[in-house]
């Protein structure tokens, strides 16, 4: 099954979006697309104390969502991509330590579309901040390949 099909069938609709802000979504260079930071719609406030790590989980899931979503933008399909690297911030209490687990929402959703043993297996950062922009609970930026046929 192709990434295309496979989110179709999870029921993910890549052209409804709404790009964030006055931010380009992605821009490419050569066969790279590098993606602003998108954020966790729904979920404001900080993992540890207003936010489960479960609940954090599916904030990331949203944000890669919208990843997805802002590289189709530029290629009007996910068919041709490979995840390259993934870098998450969790907004979180000084004493969570589950960053990482947080993060785990948009790997395991890259996994899911692209396949883990193949165009979604990944380099990924996940790094706790004292807040996010408009204390939204979780903040991912994604690089993608254009792989070319």
């Amino acid at each position: 099954m192709t990434p295309d099909e496979k989110v179709k069938e999870l029921g993910i609709d890549l052209e409804d979006y709404s790009p964030p802000g006055s931010l380009a979504p992605a821009t490419r260079i050569g066969n790279t697309i590098f993606t602003s930071g998108h954020v966790s719609t729904g979920y404001q406030g900080k993992l540890g104390t207003d936010f489960t790590t479960e609940q954090g989980k599916e904030a990331a899931r949203i944000c890669a969502v919208q990843l997805m979503q802002a590289a189709y933008t530029l290629t009007g399909t996910l068919n041709n991509l490979r995840v390259v690297k993934v870098l998450g911030a969790v907004n979180c209490a000084p004493d969570f330590t589950e960053q990482h687990l947080v993060i785990n929402g948009a790997s395991e959703l890259f996994y899911e579309v692209f396949g883990k043993d193949g165009n979604g297996y990944h380099a990924r950062s996940a790094l706790g901040f004292v807040s996010l922009p408009i204390g939204f609970a979780v903040e991912i930026e994604t690089i993608f390949e254009v792989i070319e046929a």
